[in-house]
């Protein structure tokens, strides 16, 4: 233990660390974790372990490390975390800064970079909440735009960018979309870089709109009279946004864009709970469709629905995640 600064002590302290049972998160998953259980209303055993983690995490009844200095004899006792990625916001939060770090060190290459953010209409999400294998064919499609695209652009270049899939809106409602950040270039065989300009969205959004649907027909979800009606709406409710773009100089911006597609589904900021209705509200921005800016929650079920719907929350590091760069 480097550095300490502590006066000698006779014997251990405890570690005051954040306070999770005072969160509404905490007394939402402590109440509802026992009826989900005893109602059989776990879709899978990992999201029962998650949430029993969860409730441990910083508790020293459920582990501890001694912490303990050569140098001034200060020791302390720190509880051990639960490591759960999203559930948790103390530990995803770690792990959120952790992975800006090494994606700027280790990944991104000093250049300028755009995040793109393409959505889809509500009228096909509830497909991808029934089959999440689907929501990886969406980082397919756009990855294959874009090789396309710089293809064209200039022959024989590669493109580079993480593109991660985020199921959640700004209510914790079930909102599938593609965050991207790419560089805004391409890379040549020998490692150079040259800047290109942006894929303007009057072009990328009907061709991501046209693989979307071509790709749902051949998996026999969409009819081919409802697709060709899509594909000839004015608003679709496909999108994608471009406006984002960060300097070559600008580290802390890339790591900043990095860290934000992995961030939490939700914030404990933004949630309060009431214990005797077992009521969750969530208040946010303005939802654009919904035209209010909260959600309310009622009981196990809903709770279970806003809170362990989303993938990310229960999935190896990477499992919706990919990374395509050349360098």
């Amino acid at each position: 233990m480097q550095g300490c600064t502590h006066a000698p002590q006779s014997g251990g302290r405890v570690y005051r660390p954040r306070n999770p049972r005072a969160t509404a998160l905490y007394k939402c998953a402590a109440r509802h974790a026992p009826e989900l259980k005893a109602g059989g209303r776990f879709g899978r055993h990992v999201e029962e372990n998650v949430i029993a983690r969860f409730l441990a995490c910083g508790d020293p009844r459920h582990g501890f490390a001694r912490i303990y200095c050569d140098r001034c004899q200060h020791a302390c006792i720190l509880a051990l975390s639960c490591k759960a990625r999203y559930f948790c916001p103390s530990c995803h939060q770690k792990r959120v800064l952790a992975y800006g770090e090494w994606v700027e060190a280790s990944v991104l290459a000093p250049v300028p970079h755009r995040q793109y953010v393409f959505t889809i209409p509500r009228l096909l999400r509830p497909m991808f909440a029934r089959r999440r294998a689907l929501l990886g064919k969406l980082c397919n499609i756009v990855e294959r735009l874009f090789a396309r695209f710089y293809a064209s652009a200039r022959p024989g270049a590669r493109a580079g960018m993480i593109l991660f899939v985020q199921t959640f809106g700004d209510l914790v409602n079930f909102n599938p979309h593609i965050h991207m950040l790419a560089a805004d270039g391409a890379f040549d065989a020998d490692g150079g870089f040259t800047v290109l300009p942006p894929i303007p969205r009057k072009v990328l959004e009907p061709l991501f709109r046209a693989e979307v649907l071509a790709f749902l027909r051949r998996e026999g979800l969409v009819s081919e009279a409802l697709a060709e009606k899509m594909l000839a709406w004015r608003h679709t409710g496909f999108s994608a946004h471009n406006a984002v773009r960060v300097g070559s100089h600008d580290a802390s911006a890339r790591r900043r864009l990095a860290q934000y597609m992995l961030r939490a589904p939700f914030s404990l900021e933004k949630m309060t709970y009431d214990q005797d209705s077992g009521t969750v509200l969530y208040r946010s921005r303005m939802h654009k469709t919904l035209k209010r800016n909260f959600q309310i929650m009622h009981g196990a079920g809903s709770a279970r629905a806003a809170l362990l719907s989303h993938p990310g929350s229960l999935r190896a590091p990477g499992a919706l995640r990919r990374l395509v760069f050349e360098s």
